[in-house]
Protein backbone atom coordinates (compact mmCIF):
# COMPACT_ATOMS: atom_id res chain seq x y z
CA UNK A 1 0.00 0.00 0.00
CA UNK A 2 1.29 3.56 -1.03
CA UNK A 3 0.51 6.74 0.91
CA UNK A 4 0.90 9.52 -0.80
CA UNK A 5 0.68 13.13 0.73
CA UNK A 6 -0.18 15.40 -2.55
CA UNK A 7 0.01 19.15 -1.17
CA UNK A 8 0.51 22.49 -3.19
CA UNK A 9 3.83 23.89 -4.23
CA UNK A 10 5.16 27.10 -2.11
CA UNK A 11 4.01 30.63 -3.64
CA UNK A 12 5.32 31.04 -6.85
CA UNK A 13 6.33 34.68 -7.85
CA UNK A 14 2.88 34.81 -9.84
CA UNK A 15 0.85 34.07 -6.88
CA UNK A 16 2.37 36.86 -4.77
CA UNK A 17 1.16 39.03 -8.08
CA UNK A 18 -2.14 36.86 -8.37
CA UNK A 19 -1.60 35.86 -11.77
CA UNK A 20 -3.23 32.18 -12.99
CA UNK A 21 -0.21 30.33 -14.19
CA UNK A 22 -1.77 26.83 -15.63
CA UNK A 23 1.51 25.26 -16.86
CA UNK A 24 3.22 28.27 -16.93
CA UNK A 25 6.80 28.15 -15.30
CA UNK A 26 7.35 31.13 -12.87
CA UNK A 27 9.74 30.54 -9.95
CA UNK A 28 9.47 30.04 -6.80
CA UNK A 29 9.45 33.35 -4.54
CA UNK A 30 11.55 33.63 -1.32
CA UNK A 31 8.66 33.25 0.64
CA UNK A 32 7.93 30.09 -1.26
CA UNK A 33 11.26 28.61 -0.42
CA UNK A 34 10.67 29.49 3.72
CA UNK A 35 7.33 28.28 3.14
CA UNK A 36 8.98 24.40 1.92
CA UNK A 37 11.16 24.91 4.53
CA UNK A 38 8.32 25.34 7.26
CA UNK A 39 6.15 22.27 5.57
CA UNK A 40 9.38 19.89 5.65
CA UNK A 41 10.06 20.31 9.72
CA UNK A 42 6.21 19.82 9.99
CA UNK A 43 5.74 16.60 7.98
CA UNK A 44 5.64 13.11 9.37
CA UNK A 45 8.86 11.01 8.65
CA UNK A 46 8.49 9.91 5.12
CA UNK A 47 10.52 7.60 2.52
CA UNK A 48 10.00 9.08 -0.90
CA UNK A 49 9.38 12.84 -2.47
CA UNK A 50 7.86 13.32 -5.89
CA UNK A 51 7.24 16.37 -8.16
CA UNK A 52 5.29 18.06 -10.71
CA UNK A 53 7.96 18.69 -13.41
CA UNK A 54 7.42 22.47 -13.25
CA UNK A 55 9.85 24.44 -11.14
CA UNK A 56 7.63 25.95 -8.25
CA UNK A 57 6.62 22.38 -7.51
CA UNK A 58 10.66 20.69 -8.63
CA UNK A 59 12.08 23.71 -6.38
CA UNK A 60 9.55 23.10 -3.32
CA UNK A 61 10.15 19.79 -3.24
CA UNK A 62 14.05 19.34 -3.50
CA UNK A 63 13.92 21.88 -0.37
CA UNK A 64 11.81 19.35 1.02
CA UNK A 65 13.61 16.21 0.53
CA UNK A 66 17.13 18.02 1.32
CA UNK A 67 15.73 18.69 4.90
CA UNK A 68 14.12 15.24 5.59
CA UNK A 69 17.08 13.42 3.80
CA UNK A 70 15.22 11.75 1.06
CA UNK A 71 16.74 10.99 -2.24
CA UNK A 72 16.03 13.62 -5.09
CA UNK A 73 12.67 13.91 -5.81
CA UNK A 74 11.12 11.80 -8.37
CA UNK A 75 9.71 14.17 -11.64
CA UNK A 76 5.88 13.05 -12.27
CA UNK A 77 5.20 15.16 -15.47
CA UNK A 78 1.51 13.86 -15.32
CA UNK A 79 1.18 15.64 -12.13
CA UNK A 80 1.35 19.25 -13.73
CA UNK A 81 -1.42 21.76 -13.29
CA UNK A 82 -4.27 22.59 -15.38
CA UNK A 83 -3.64 23.80 -19.37
CA UNK A 84 -5.54 27.11 -18.54
CA UNK A 85 -4.45 28.52 -21.88
CA UNK A 86 -5.38 32.40 -22.76
CA UNK A 87 -5.76 32.93 -19.05
CA UNK A 88 -2.32 32.12 -18.31
CA UNK A 89 -0.08 34.98 -16.66
CA UNK A 90 -3.61 37.47 -16.33
CA UNK A 91 -4.90 38.23 -12.80
CA UNK A 92 -8.81 37.91 -12.56
CA UNK A 93 -9.41 41.97 -13.19
CA UNK A 94 -7.63 41.31 -16.65
CA UNK A 95 -9.23 38.41 -17.36
CA UNK A 96 -13.03 40.32 -16.56
CA UNK A 97 -11.41 42.70 -19.10
CA UNK A 98 -10.32 40.44 -21.82
CA UNK A 99 -13.05 37.33 -21.66
CA UNK A 100 -16.13 39.64 -19.82
CA UNK A 101 -18.29 37.46 -17.71
CA UNK A 102 -16.15 34.27 -17.95
CA UNK A 103 -15.57 33.77 -14.72
CA UNK A 104 -18.91 33.96 -13.24
CA UNK A 105 -20.46 32.09 -16.00
CA UNK A 106 -18.04 29.56 -15.53
CA UNK A 107 -16.46 29.66 -18.95
CA UNK A 108 -12.86 28.94 -19.66
CA UNK A 109 -11.15 29.83 -23.03
CA UNK A 110 -10.78 27.39 -26.15
CA UNK A 111 -8.70 24.65 -25.67
CA UNK A 112 -8.56 24.80 -21.95
CA UNK A 113 -7.58 21.80 -20.28
CA UNK A 114 -10.86 19.57 -19.41
CA UNK A 115 -11.69 17.85 -16.03
CA UNK A 116 -11.80 14.34 -17.76
CA UNK A 117 -8.66 14.96 -19.75
CA UNK A 118 -6.66 16.49 -16.36
CA UNK A 119 -8.48 13.69 -14.09
CA UNK A 120 -6.45 11.23 -16.68
CA UNK A 121 -3.62 11.73 -16.71
CA UNK A 122 -3.71 12.92 -12.72
CA UNK A 123 -4.92 9.12 -11.96
CA UNK A 124 -2.33 7.46 -14.77
CA UNK A 125 0.44 9.57 -12.92
CA UNK A 126 -0.03 8.58 -9.73
CA UNK A 127 -0.76 4.61 -10.37
CA UNK A 128 2.38 4.75 -12.25
CA UNK A 129 4.10 6.73 -9.01
CA UNK A 130 2.85 4.23 -6.75
CA UNK A 131 3.76 1.17 -8.27
CA UNK A 132 7.56 2.92 -7.88
CA UNK A 133 6.71 3.61 -4.07
CA UNK A 134 5.88 0.33 -3.16
CA UNK A 135 4.58 0.00 1.22
CA UNK A 136 6.10 3.26 1.47
CA UNK A 137 4.99 7.00 2.39
CA UNK A 138 5.47 10.06 -0.21
CA UNK A 139 5.37 13.68 -0.38
CA UNK A 140 4.26 14.45 -3.80
CA UNK A 141 4.22 18.32 -4.30
CA UNK A 142 1.97 19.14 -7.31
CA UNK A 143 -0.71 21.51 -7.97
CA UNK A 144 -4.26 23.13 -6.48
CA UNK A 145 -5.52 22.30 -9.77
CA UNK A 146 -4.26 18.67 -9.48
CA UNK A 147 -5.64 18.18 -6.10
CA UNK A 148 -9.05 19.71 -6.59
CA UNK A 149 -9.36 17.27 -9.77
CA UNK A 150 -8.66 14.34 -7.28
CA UNK A 151 -10.92 15.45 -4.21
CA UNK A 152 -13.70 15.90 -6.45
CA UNK A 153 -13.24 12.56 -8.15
CA UNK A 154 -12.65 11.11 -4.84
CA UNK A 155 -15.89 12.95 -3.47
CA UNK A 156 -14.44 14.91 -0.52
CA UNK A 157 -15.55 18.10 0.46
CA UNK A 158 -14.26 21.30 -1.35
CA UNK A 159 -12.19 23.24 0.32
CA UNK A 160 -9.08 26.09 -0.43
CA UNK A 161 -6.09 24.44 -1.15
CA UNK A 162 -3.50 27.18 0.12
CA UNK A 163 0.54 26.96 -0.45
CA UNK A 164 1.84 23.64 0.93
CA UNK A 165 -1.59 22.48 2.01
CA UNK A 166 -2.80 19.56 0.79
CA UNK A 167 -4.54 15.33 1.51
CA UNK A 168 -3.35 11.93 2.03
CA UNK A 169 -4.60 9.34 -0.58
CA UNK A 170 -3.76 5.52 0.09
CA UNK A 171 -3.44 3.16 -3.31
CA UNK A 172 -3.62 -0.35 -2.96
CA UNK A 173 -4.74 -2.96 -5.23
CA UNK A 174 -5.60 -0.89 -7.26
CA UNK A 175 -8.35 1.07 -5.14
CA UNK A 176 -7.63 4.71 -3.93
CA UNK A 177 -9.34 6.39 -0.82
CA UNK A 178 -9.45 9.99 0.78
CA UNK A 179 -7.75 10.68 4.05
CA UNK A 180 -7.12 13.64 5.69
CA UNK A 181 -6.81 17.57 4.62
CA UNK A 182 -3.07 18.85 6.24
CA UNK A 183 -2.30 22.30 6.48
CA UNK A 184 1.37 21.31 7.96
CA UNK A 185 1.72 25.60 7.73
CA UNK A 186 -1.61 26.54 10.42
CA UNK A 187 0.20 28.67 13.37
CA UNK A 188 3.71 29.09 11.10
CA UNK A 189 4.63 32.75 10.70
CA UNK A 190 7.56 33.22 8.28
CA UNK A 191 8.90 36.15 8.55
CA UNK A 192 10.88 37.40 5.18
CA UNK A 193 13.64 40.24 5.83
CA UNK A 194 13.03 42.87 3.05
CA UNK A 195 14.93 42.73 -0.47
CA UNK A 196 17.99 44.94 0.07
CA UNK A 197 19.04 42.04 3.16
CA UNK A 198 18.82 39.24 0.85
Amino acid sequence: MARLLLIRHGQSEWNALRRWQGQADPPLSELGRQQAAAAATRLEPIDVVATSTLQRSRVSAEIISEIMGCDPPIPVPELIERDVREFSGLTREQIEEQFPGFLEDGRRPAGWEQDDALLDRVLAGLKRLAALVGNRTAVVVTHGGVIYSLEDYLGCQPGRVTNMSGRWVTLANGQMVPGERVHPLDGVDIQIPPADLL
